[in-house]
């Protein structure tokens, strides 16, 4: 039997256990990425370990989701990360260089190698053959230290790509009807691998568009193969040395498989508030628009801009509609204000961001109230955009510009005749804005500077006999990373400050929550469905950490948030009956009487609701490391315990 693309690479990675669909197995990890917004907490959580340089063959860290700096706090971190990574070995990417996933797949990602980001859109580099997952922080702060990542084996999904798009459909149609086929919960525990004739009418970084979105399918991430096309793409950046072809066997064997006619696709939209609400635009022509944003790691390459340059060019924007537009990239702004397409934009009334994440994490450009915003964006949860009613639909640059001049819905189709932009022969290669860490024998004279807001890495303990513990919080199904730990101008600069953002934790859903759960000193959340979607933000775990929640109780989980749970020293338990959420409510006092013993032994735990008398049973299905992680309260308490 055959091997598939991933199944090649966590072949050649493995370092702990073996490659059995849903045991756990340990990966040795090549590259890790930051961006700012995880990145302070990461660092502290690195300097915890006490290794005093990093052991990857490359590390960067990203400045990209706090540029607004309406205080000193955004300021302070971005030089705590360059001090940081000038001591340990970690190259540093400057604001305005750009974001965290298109900067990696220019100027780092390699085919074959493995990849994790504390950034839920790592997988990006899985458009170049990368094996390249999103994690929390603190998995991250392991692997820089020379850790291996852990990981459930997950099962392949062979998505084969037939036909090739039609003029005015793009790759993030393509993510869309994935989207629509499995859901946003469709992907968890599995690799989905693209394959078929399709692939090579695909440039890379469309292929990378499709690999990014697919963190919403809450997958473990997403891969293409390595080809001509990709070799190409590496020569015109200057590291033709750094492709390896990469195929699956023709005998691999997929755990599902799904066909795609490529010719079929029309342009799509996600609508609010959920990556999978899929409508085609067809049906939602001519309703009026209120705010059109370009760019975001999924959408803000220079082929992506440059399409929408051509569509705007000589045009005028729609008096009704704010136009903004962030190049992914300094390369990709430096090429379009060179060959005219910046010009064009701007021309036409487009506002134009500063090369970074900007509206995608609610940073900026908030709509109107109860404001239509179409987005290039990967998501559109509710009150992501800074405006609670606002309403973000998910759609392609080709969508989104056209829609912008007309001020309605606009199917691009309608357009005329296609336009295809040619990839350059070579890409504009200027990395002054990256910052190389110093020599070893340097190391010891770089003075790591920390301002008045960065508090440490919240304590956790080892876990005791029993938890006694009331229920401070209960909510629906698909709660999201950004319902627990909100993001925003005002809530990310106190990423580095756990006590600070705690006050802020799970507040979109209940404005009491914080300041309940630090009275009740001890509580349990209970959720629905797929809780945790969304970011890879371990504040969402850290910040229920530091108010005291013990155990998050819920019918699922989603993949990255159970880890960070776990990492956290926070215990996961699912409900054994989906019919047992119906049993506890808010403020009942919860007991889990023989919790150490039931986790050491087995893979449930009795919860007893002393305010009903009823008792309930909960998964707890945990690996040994992972059982050995939570008797010991945490990853990091483990990792120091075993170092």
């Amino acid at each position: 039997m055959g091997y598939s693309i991933a199944e090649k690479i966590i072949k050649e990675h493995i370092v702990s256990g073996e490659m059995i669909k849903g045991t756990d197995i340990g990966l040795k990890i090549d590259q890790t990425l930051t961006q700012d917004a995880t990145g302070t907490m990461a660092y502290l959580e690195f300097e915890a370990m006490g290794v005093p340089r990093v052991k990857t063959e490359r590390s960067v860290a990203y400045i990209d989701h706090n540029t607004l700096q309406t205080g000193f706090e955004n300021a302070d971190d971005h030089r705590f990360i360059q001090t940081v990574c000038k001591k340990h070995g970690i190259y540093f990417s400057r604001p305005g260089n750009g974001i965290c996933h298109q900067v990696h797949l220019e100027r780092f990602s390699k085919p074959g190698k493995t990849l994790i980001g504390s950034d839920s859109h790592t997988p990006t580099g899985g458009g170049i053959g990368m094996l390249s997952i999103g994690a929390g922080g603190l998995d991250v702060a392991v692997a820089m230290g020379g850790g291996a990542y852990y990981i459930t084996m997950p099962n392949i999904v062979k998505v084969e790509l037939l036909g090739e798009l039609k003029p005015w459909v793009s790759a993030k149609d393509i993510i869309l009807k994935v989207l629509e086929i499995m859901s946003v919960k469709g992907g968890v525990g599995k690799i989905i691998e693209y394959a078929g004739e399709g692939v090579k009418t695909l440039s890379v970084p469309q292929r990378a568009t499709i690999t990014n979105m697919g963190a919403e399918l809450g997958a473990t991430t997403s891969i293409f193969p390595s080809d001509e096309t990709t070799r190409e793409f590496l020569k015109a950046q200057g590291r033709e040395e750094d492709y390896v072809e990469l195929k699956a066997d023709d005998d691999a064997v997929y755990d599902e498989h799904i066909v795609i006619n490529l010719s079929e696709l029309e342009p799509l939209a996600a609508c609010p508030h959920s990556p999978d609400n899929i409508k085609p635009i067809a049906e939602l022509q001519g309703q009026k628009i209120d705010q059109v944003c370009i760019g975001s790691c999924t959408n803000s390459s220079y082929a992506d801009l440059m399409t929408v340059a051509h569509i705007l060019k000589g045009k005028t924007v729609h008096p009704d509609v704010s136009l903004s537009i962030a190049p992914g990239s300094k390369q990709v702004l430096t090429m379009l204000s060179e060959n005219g397409a910046l010009a064009d934009m701007i021309a036409a009334g487009a506002r134009i961001l500063e090369s970074a994440c900007g509206p995608c994490i609610g940073m900026g450009q908030s709509p109107n109230s109860a404001g239509i915003s179409l987005r290039t964006f990967n998501r559109n949860f509710l009150g992501r955009s800074g405006t609670k009613d606002g309403q973000i639909f998910l759609v392609s640059p080709e969508t989104a510009a056209a829609s912008a001049l007309s001020g309605v819905f606009t199917d691009p189709t309608t357009l005329g005749v296609g336009y295809k932009v040619e990839m350059p022969e070579k890409f504009l290669i200027n990395d002054n804005m990256i910052i190389e860490p110093a020599d070893e024998k340097d190391m010891d004279s770089i003075k790591v500077l920390r301002g008045p807001n960065i508090k440490e890495f919240p304590a956790s303990s080892p876990m005791e006999d029993k938890i006694s513990a009331t229920c401070s919080l209960k909510v629906e199904d698909n709660i999201t990373t950004d319902h627990i730990m909100p993001a925003g101008a005002k809530i990310l600069p106190l990423r580095s400050n756990i006590p600070a953002i705690s006050q802020h934790c799970f507040t979109v859903c209940d404005t009491e929550f914080p300041n309940r759960a630090k009275t009740l000193g001890s509580s349990i959340i209970v959720g629905g469905a797929n809780y945790g979607q969304g970011s890879s933000r371990e504040h969402a775990a850290l910040a229920p950490l530091y108010l005291g929640v013990k155990a998050v109780l819920v019918k699922s989980f989603a993949r990255i948030h159970r880890a960070n749970l776990i990492n956290a020293g926070i215990l996961p338990l699912e409900f054994l009956s989906e019919s047992d959420y119906d049993k506890i409510s808010l403020f009942d006092e919860l007991e889990l009487p023989n919790v150490k013993e039931e986790i050491l032994n087995g893979d449930t735990v009795t919860i007893v609701n002393k305010t009903t008398g009823e008792t309930i049973t909960a998964k707890c299905e945990l690996t040994q490391r992972q059982k050995d992680i939570a008797i010991c309260g945490g990853l990091l308490n483990y990792t120091k315990i075993n170092s």
